[in-house]
């Protein structure tokens, strides 16, 4: 006998003392050296250490009389991927079944007790004769954890696994080696013929104007080597693209950049489709789908100027004409009679009373913003708590911080402020002063990094070679401040040079916390509206684009997540984050949540505390979508007196077949199976050695097994026993 809940034996110690303990504290009253107490004290602590001993599960381990018990699960694969044909008039599942009842079946009736399981998205016993590829999913890590259940205090020799190695369920590696081992038989080729594929679609950051959206898309084609093919582009259904691509060889990825301009009303569902073939192969796959979100509403930007600047009017006229965009501004003019800082604000009256001292005072009404920007600040312009609750506005809240202005650069800057690591940009190696372009002898103009090339600040125009040539053409600005390099995770998007051709940083950005930081360091960027044509738009379009980045990822108080790439059928979790004004978690709000289905029905439904979540305020709900489309979801919350907020979102159901993505045979994922179960791959050509292996496992198998020995009568009856004998002691004596 062992205990499948065995305590260390400093535990068990402790355990047996504290028994002991309880025991004789609860008959004190005895006077010592009493016979009786001794009698009680004895029964109470054999009653504690027989409880103690269920809690610790005593099993038995199996014997070998157990032998002929011993079983070996059969798991086959009934997805749909198990319905391709691989060559033609032979499918996955014809194969799978002529290998089961002509080869592993005959190989091991006569040695071992054999069990046939068909698995999909659930699993369940099967006769041969019934196999048919149609599940509409493969649940392979539930599969194997409905064996480890099914199989609970049998001898397992092992598990055969036929299936082309197609996974849809959840990751695998939790439920493998606790498990028993498992010997896959790969079902399918590795190569497919004659298919081509739709491998993804993802949607960049917004570029340019309020609907600008890049769509990446990746295809693939097998078995008709560089021969070209089209990419439809839908919108809502419609075709508004159609582009010829030709792959540089058989089974290399192509990539194509979509440029969409998504309405503004609601969500819209891009597809990207390559025309079926009449010889193609898996036509599922050529059809992949993507949801872009309208926007929730327009981001809250808080602009301070130090003092009022030839700069801030440009830019205010440039984010005023962006309807994605609120700005509220704040101009310290200087000083009155009494010496105190007089501002100029400009803002929504909901929000003008909290500037009235140039700078929100609380938490709660500077995290109504989405960005701050501060124009030509000295740090000496902000108090203390001001850019503490800055900094955490940046790392806590999820808001974006854009510096600029040599105001904000002069002399020791934002050095040893609580914001100093906030900025992408070491502000202790600064080199100097601000350079204007006369003193410096250099141009001062703008040149792209890498990463700025392919950052959404940056895009200027739909083409990156469009966009670099734009940059290229923007006039030069009057002066730069040298500060530092990159801290460790920021990115420079451009540079510029200093003196004698020094390159110095002009756009640097990094994430900091949960929110993101930018830097600027040039000045008279005006010029770049003033010395142009008046049709060209690339100063407003870099700045819109800039404080949209730095805005984009500030939630609400109560955000909520919900899965990309759901599949009709699935248990979908609805996970909401609820916060108070100052983006404090709250732990017992009411969440309820409404889903409204593509044909509009409405389901609705209770969220409870999110056990798993790592922090506080986390709530989750689960529903399962029956239907393709758009569902629409909203989260409200509220506590015990009022409202909290409220946030909805739209999800695609059934953009993609994943169950029929990329459907070759997995024998990478088939082999992290066999290793990390104890097994191994298994061809068809051996599975006679694989009878003789599993043979030869039995004992093993055997001896693994725990049979559980607690919950019978015995231990009851002793439980009784000694309950009763110190209850009749009691009375006896005249104790209630």
């Amino acid at each position: 006998m062992t205990f499948a809940n065995l305590l260390p034996l400093w535990a068990l110690c402790l355990v047996v003392a504290a028994a002991a303990g309880v025991a004789w504290h609860a008959y004190r009253g005895f006077p010592a050296g009493s016979r009786v107490r001794y009698l009680l004290t004895a029964l109470r602590f054999l009653t504690l250490i027989l409880i103690v001993i269920v809690l610790m599960r005593p099993v038995a381990r199996g014997t070998a009389a157990d032998a002929r018990d011993a079983v070996v699960a059969v798991l086959v694969d009934v997805s749909r991927s198990m319905a391709i044909e691989d060559e033609p008039g032979a499918r996955r599942i014809e194969r799978a079944r002529e290998l089961l009842t002509g080869s592993v079946l005959p190989a091991l009736r006569n040695r071992l007790q054999v069990e046939v399981l068909a698995f999909g998205e659930s699993t369940a016993p099967v006769e041969p004769d019934a196999l048919a590829a149609t599940a509409r999913e493969t649940d392979l890590s539930g599969a194997l954890v409905a064996v480890r259940e099914k199989y609970r205090g049998r001898a397992l020799a092992g598990v055969i696994l036929l299936s082309d190695g197609g996974d849809t369920g959840a990751a695998l590696d939790a439920n493998l080696a606790t498990g028993p081992a498992v010997y896959p038989i790969g079902i399918g080729s590795p190569r497919l013929r004659l298919d081509r594929e739709v491998v993804s679609v993802t949607t960049a950051d917004a570029v340019l104007d309020d609907s600008r959206v890049e769509l990446a898309v990746s295809a693939v084609s097998h078995g008709r080597g560089t021969e070209p093919f089209d990419l439809r582009l839908l919108e809502n259904g419609r075709v508004i693209e159609v582009r010829r691509t030709t792959p540089v060889a058989d089974g290399t990825p192509v990539r194509e950049v979509f440029q969409v301009a998504p309405a503004r009303g609601g969500p819209t569902v891009y597809t990207i489709e390559i025309p079926a073939a009449a010889d193609e192969l898996v036509p599922e796959n050529n059809t992949r789908s993507t949801l872009v979100q309208p926007p929730v509403r327009p981001r809250r930007i808080l602009l301070v100027e130090g003092a009022p600047g030839f700069e801030h009017s440009f830019l205010k006229r440039a984010w005023a004409s962006d309807p994605g965009l609120e700005i509220d501004s704040v101009v310290r003019k200087g000083r009155n009679d009494q010496g105190r800082n007089t501002f100029y604000i400009q803002a929504v009256q909901s929000r003008s009373a909290a500037l009235r001292d140039g700078y929100p005072l609380r938490l709660e009404d500077l995290f109504r913003y989405d960005a701050v920007v501060l124009a030509n600040i000295a740090a000496h312009q902000l108090t203390r708590a001001q850019l503490d609750a800055t900094r955490t506005f940046v790392g806590e809240r999820g808001g974006g911080l854009l510096v600029l202005g040599a105001q904000s650069f002069l002399q020791q800057g934002m050095t040893d402020t609580p914001i100093e690591d906030v900025m992408p940009l070491d502000l202790n190696d600064r080199g100097g002063g601000v350079l204007p372009a006369s003193m410096s002898g250099v141009s001062n103009r703008v040149v792209l990094t890498q990463d700025g090339e392919a950052h959404p600040i940056m895009q200027l125009a739909p083409s990156p070679d469009d966009s670099r040539k734009r940059w290229q053409e923007v006039p030069a600005l009057a002066s730069i401040a040298p500060l530092g390099g990159p801290r460790p995770g920021a990115s420079v998007l451009a540079m510029t040079s200093g003196p004698g051709g020094a390159p110095r940083a002009l756009v640097a950005v990094q994430r900091f916390g949960e929110g993101r930081a930018m830097v600027f360091t040039g000045e008279a960027a005006w010029r770049w509206r003033m010395l142009l044509p008046a049709a060209d738009r690339s100063y407003d379009t870099f700045w819109r684009q800039a404080v949209r980045w730095l805005s984009v990822a500030a939630p609400e108080p109560v955000a909520l997540t919900v899965p990309a790439g759901a599949a009709p059928g699935g248990k979908l979790p609805v996970r909401i984050a609820v916060r108070n004004a100052a983006f404090a978690p709250l732990r017992d709000a009411v969440v309820d949540v409404r889903v409204v289905t593509p044909d509009g029905k409405l389901e609705q439904l209770r969220a409870g505390v999110d056990q798993e979540a790592a922090t506080p305020g986390r709530y989750l709900a689960h529903f399962t979508p029956t239907q393709r489309g758009v569902y629409r979801v909203t989260a409200e919350a509220r506590d015990s007196s009022a409202a909290i907020g409220s946030a909805s979102t739209s999800m695609l159901v059934g953009g993609a077949d994943a169950e029929m993505a990329d459907p070759r045979l997995n024998e990478p994922l088939l082999q992290r199976v066999a290793t990390a179960s104890g097994g191994r791959m298994v061809t068809s050509d051996q599975i006679d050695a694989l009878a003789q292996t599993l043979q030869e496992s039995v004992p093993a198998a055997v001896l693994s097994v725990r049979r559980d020995l607690w919950h019978n009568g015995w231990w009851l009856l002793a439980l009784v026993t000694l309950l009763a004998s110190e209850w009749i002691v009691r009375r006896r004596w005249g104790l209630r």
